[in-house]
């Protein structure tokens, strides 16, 4: 079977699956893209890529709220695990377009190509992730775009985009991170409600997830070295430039250092001392 989709070289496919709107194309052409790299098809850039984007492709619904105005209900009622796994289908879509403009921004980047492997592998998961849970969302009568979501993901990447070691400080080490901290719980309450399919998809989320961070973690080390900085206070140094407010316990302490992000890397950057 052939592929519908031309794809010039990694950071035009990586491009044009960001600019997407059709969130079927995107998560499609972003594992394609993924599948043609890793067996070596595709060549890392070429001068007909076309030119990145300011925002993500995005159909018109789910409408941007600020993240105040996202309801939070009860995970006992129908339209409450609705309403988390909305929230969690954002979140995944939204990981889709940072793995794939960590590719796109710095296929210039003086770094080994094994980087974009490990970012395209991140790519191809989130782009399942998404699909999972509208899957799921879709089981129970709902669909991605039915309730708001909020645009803090996006802004946070927006902020760091010049600067690829604060880039990975900010979104694999702080946000995916936060991901480890709190889907245990939600596994737990999802399979308390009898939602044992929802907790399903919940199980493949964190287990990939912990292999993304500690992506972000190889990488970011890797760019500390490069530079002979010490890893854990650049992190706490670009985290205070560039992520608004304290970060939040509990830690899942364990899950983080299996990924490399040891307690020295943001114990103190908590509201509350530990």
């Amino acid at each position: 079977m052939t592929s519908p989709f031309k794809i010039a070289s990694l950071r035009g496919g990586a491009t044009d699956a960001i600019r997407s709107a059709d969130l079927d194309t995107k998560t499609a052409l972003a594992q394609e893209t993924a599948s043609r790299w890793f067996e070596r098809r595709l060549s890392l850039r070429s001068p007909l890529d076309p030119a990145l984007p300011e925002r993500p492709g995005r159909p018109e619904k789910p409408v941007l709220v600020p993240p105040t105005a996202v309801e939070r209900r009860s995970l006992h009622t129908i339209k409450g695990r609705i309403a988390l796994l909305h929230a969690i289908a954002h979140i995944e879509l939204n990981a889709v377009d940072l793995a794939l403009d960590i590719v796109a921004r710095y296929a210039s980047e003086p770094v080994p190509h094994s980087f974009f492997d490990g970012w395209m592998q991140v790519a191809f998961e989130e782009a399942k992730h998404f699909r999972m849970v509208r899957d799921r969302l879709r089981s129970l009568g709902a669909d991605y775009g039915d309730l708001p979501a909020h645009d803090g993901l996006w802004q946070a990447a927006h902020s760091t985009r010049n600067d690829l070691t604060a880039r990975l400080a900010v979104v694999p080490l702080i946000l995916e991170a936060r991901g480890l901290d709190v889907t245990p719980s939600l596994q737990a309450k999802m399979r308390e409600t009898g939602d044992l399919e929802s907790a399903a998809v919940l199980d493949v989320i964190y287990n990939d997830e912990k292999g993304h961070v500690a992506i972000g973690a190889k990488w970011f080390r890797f760019l500390c070295a490069r530079e002979k900085k010490d890893p854990a206070a650049t992190f706490r140094q670009l985290v205070r430039a560039n992520f608004r407010g304290p970060l939040k316990p509990p830690f899942n302490d364990l899950a983080r250092a299996e990924a490399g992000l040891t307690p020295s890397f943001y114990r103190s950057l908590t509201s509350v001392s530990q």
